[in-house]
């Protein structure tokens, strides 16, 4: 596995956007127009500054790694086995990719993106 997106949950997106492309100026801005949404590219790694929520708050506890897989079911499966739980998702995303997150056993987040192949 390898990480393909970092989520920043931030209480005012276009702010925080305007403060990482300042602290990340290598990263390149690609906007989603389908989803309204801009991500900043970081050589392959997608870091996505996100409206925080009840859910996942700002501040170190909204700070998320997904991880790029190529079966969600079969990487979902795997986590569960070992004692994680599904915290939200899986969600259908851009390019027929799905996203979840899984609470481990310690409190942290885990983010999988990959395909849904049933």
């Amino acid at each position: 596995m390898t990480p393909s997106a970092l989520l920043v949950h931030v209480p005012d997106v276009q702010a925080g956007l305007d403060w990482y492309r300042k602290a990340f100026p290598q990263a390149k801005p690609v906007y989603i127009e389908v989803f309204d949404f801009t991500v900043l590219d970081m050589n392959g790694l997608s870091l996505e500054v996100v409206q925080a929520d009840e859910k996942v708050s700002a501040g170190a506890k909204g700070t998320v790694l997904y991880w790029s897989v190529p079966c969600l079911q079969t990487a979902l499966d795997h986590f569960l086995g070992l004692g994680a739980e599904l915290y939200r998702g899986p969600i259908n995303i851009e390019n027929g990719l799905s996203m979840c997150q899984l609470l481990d056993p310690f409190g942290n987040l885990i983010g999988l993106r990959g395909k849904r192949v049933e």
